[in-house]
This record gives structure tokens, C-alpha cells and sequence, in this order.
């Protein structure tokens, strides 16, 4: 099954994340097909860019958001969007 979940990038202490489709039996930090976006927590205000096309593109062939993800979605009103189709 596939996830739209985090990839941890940034040095230690550092954190920044890129939003990715992986397999969800892949490695947190490991393969994975397609990056959709990215999110920084350390700037003020957070930082987060996701390409809404790409994301409901997969969430519609089954991609399921994990629970940060959807969080981050849900603020943008992205799975909104996806619930009015």
C-alpha cells in the first residue's frame, strides 16, 4: 500500500521534511516514488509547500496520508477538496 508521509532531512537538530509517496514496507528515510512537497517546522511562521495536483492525483489512485500529512493537508484544505469530488 502506499503512504504520503514524511521523509526527515536536515542536519541533526535541524529537522526539515520532505512530503513523499512511499510503500509503506519502505524505510522511513528510504526509497520512495514521487516527492510532492516539503515542510520546515524551524521557520516562523512553518514553512509548507505541497503540490496539490500531484497529491490528489495520488490520494485518488489510494495513496493514504499518514497522520502528520493528513494534519498538515487538512490545514491547507487540501482534503477538502478531495472530500467535494
Amino acid at each position: 500500500m502506499l503512504r504520503i508521509r514524511l521523509r526527515r532531512v536536515g542536519a541533526r537538530d535541524q529537522a526539515s521534511f520532505r512530503i513523499v509517496v512511499a510503500d509503506s514496507r519502505a524505510a522511513r528515510d528510504g526509497r520512495f516514488v514521487e516527492q510532492v512537497g516539503h515542510y520546515n517546522p524551524r521557520t516562523d511562521p512553518p514553512t509548507l509547500v505541497v503540490d496539490e495536483d500531484k497529491t490528489l492525483k495520488w490520494i485518488r489512485q489510494g495513496a493514504q496520508p499518514s497522520d502528520s500529512v493528513k494534519r498538515l493537508l487538512r490545514g491547507l484544505g487540501t482534503l477538502d477538496r478531495v472530500k467535494a469530488e
